[in-house]
């Protein structure tokens, strides 16, 4: 834990020049403002930042658009992009007036699910261990125009590259259609941009791992340790920001979208979750896969509520172009142990101290603070309410008879299925404040404005089919 001595000391140091305020907006983006070093001291942590919530979408109106921010000096680091030193800082925000936190924040939504964790009784700490994919372009193009809606990607190291003409020869080597895990360099392209955001973000504070090519052309994953809930939502948050500027620096292009391309395996962002109490376990037990009761109940929870949660874990419409039958992507509400088509998985492990639960369905568009909270509060409400997740299904699940299948309940199909499903399904959320129905609101507010957007455009698609009728 570091104090805000801790920090000054940290600011001389390193002979900062600036400091960076960071917070998250409902969608899940980072913003900031950078403040001269020799007005950030002592007096500024505890007293904040003003600055005008009515500009951030889905916040204050313009009437009462005063906010503050909070910095939280547990969150610090230096940035390794800007050119004179400059410390950022991540914060909370609360009511100006009150000094209460701001019901719409989502990193105050976090830090509120971990208090509500502690206050249940249940458990202590709670470990997110997330897994965001992401692709890679050199070559980004769209348009949304009333006579023109179109979209065009490119990259050398694409698998529909192989016949293109480039300037010093083509030298041929590329994983074909869905055949980009695991093979080595030349083919893998991206080892050293890779190696390099990895090590970017370790220079950062974030506990890493591992890197790798994904299954789909140009897809990629780096890998973070466990941490707890609001450190690893700040962790995904500075591992975007990590993926865009180590890609732009290279002169490519990240995106998070989960599906950016027809064809191909989107981008997932696979949640593994624990809860522990008085230093042990609660995961951990003699039930199915070495899981505890608890942790089957906090399944049950998840599986439940699993098309209210889609609102939060797949949060765009894009979502819904990756939650299709067929694919990786689980669409199937059901659990097992090690099988990759079920919404819930149970990661083979020997060691107690490693059992956990894996949320397989969401994806890396989400905002990480309210999609952990978000999986949290169902799993917990499964616990109190010894929700029964019924029999693991160890068989794979998109081979199953048609009336086998028939039986297993999806996620949602559509962001407008999930928002629906979500005012619905809240009730749990609000559970001990964490979530507010005025936050919820706001949210879904939002999302109604994409959904509206997304359905009011005519899409290429359907010149293909209808144009001719």
């Amino acid at each position: 834990m570091k104090t805000v001595a801790d920090v000054m000391q940290l600011m001389k140091d390193e002979e900062v020049a600036y400091v960076d305020v960071r917070f998250t907006d409902p969608k899940g983006k980072l913003q900031h403002v950078t403040m001269d070093v020799d007005l950030v001291d002592e007096d500024f942590f505890e007293e904040g930042f003003m600055f005008d919530g009515s500009s951030i979408a889905g916040w204050k109106s313009i009437e009462q658009s005063d906010m503050k921010l909070i910095l939280d000096p547990n969150s610090v680091y230096i940035d390794p992009f800007y050119a004179e030193k400059t410390l950022c800082v991540h914060c909370n925000v609360v009511e100006p007036d009150t000094g209460e936190a701001y019901s719409r924040d989502p990193r105050g939504t976090a830090t509120k699910a971990e208090a509500y964790l502690k206050a249940s009784g249940i458990g202590d700490t709670s470990y997110y261990g997330p897994e965001a994919e992401f692709f890679l372009f050199d070559d980004v193009r769209y348009s949304v125009t009333p006579q023109k809606v179109s979209f065009q990607l490119d990259a050398e190291a694409a698998s529909w590259n192989t016949d293109a003409e480039f300037e010093g020869g083509n030298l041929g080597h590329r994983a074909p259609h869905k055949g980009g895990y695991f093979p080595v360099n030349p083919v893998d392209e991206a080892q050293d941009i890779r190696s390099e955001m990895l090590s970017t973000m370790k220079r950062m504070g974030i506990k890493v791992d591992k890197h790798h090519h994904e299954v789909a052309t140009c897809q990629h994953e780096l890998g973070m340790i466990f941490g707890g809930l609001v450190e690893q939502a700040d962790n995904i948050q500075k591992y975007k920001y990590v993926i865009h500027n180590v890609a732009h620096a290279y002169g490519k292009t990240a995106t998070f979208m989960p599906k950016p391309m027809k064809g191909d395996n989107g981008s997932g962002m696979h949640v593994n979750m624990s809860i522990w109490k008085d230093g042990k376990p609660l995961f951990a037990g003699d039930k199915y896969a070495d899981l505890s009761q608890e942790a089957l109940w906090f399944i049950g929870g998840i599986l439940k509520h699993a098309k209210s949660l889609n609102a939060l874990t797949n949060p765009s419409t894009n979502s819904y172009k990756r939650l299709i039958p067929g694919f990786e992507a689980p669409v199937l509400r059901a659990y097992s142990a090690r099988n990759r088509s079920g919404a819930v998985r149970i990661p083979w492990t020997e060691s107690p101290k490693a059992k956990r639960v894996e949320a397989r369905f969401p994806d890396p568009a989400a905002n990480p603070y309210l999609a952990f909270s978000a999986l949290l509060m169902a799993g917990l409400d499964g616990i109190k309410n010894k929700i029964d997740p019924g029999p693991a299904s160890d068989k794979d699940l998109y081979d199953l008879p048609p009336e086998e299948l028939a039986a297993i309940p999806t996620v949602c199909g559509s962001l407008r299925e999930a928002l629906e499903s979500l005012e619905a399904d809240h009730d749990y959320l609000l559970a001990g404040d964490v979530f507010t129905k005025d936050q919820l609101d706001g949210y879904m507010a939002l999302k109604w404005e994409e959904v509206y957007a997304y359905e009011h455009t005519p899409h290429p698609i359907e010149y293909v089919m209808y144009y001719s009728c």
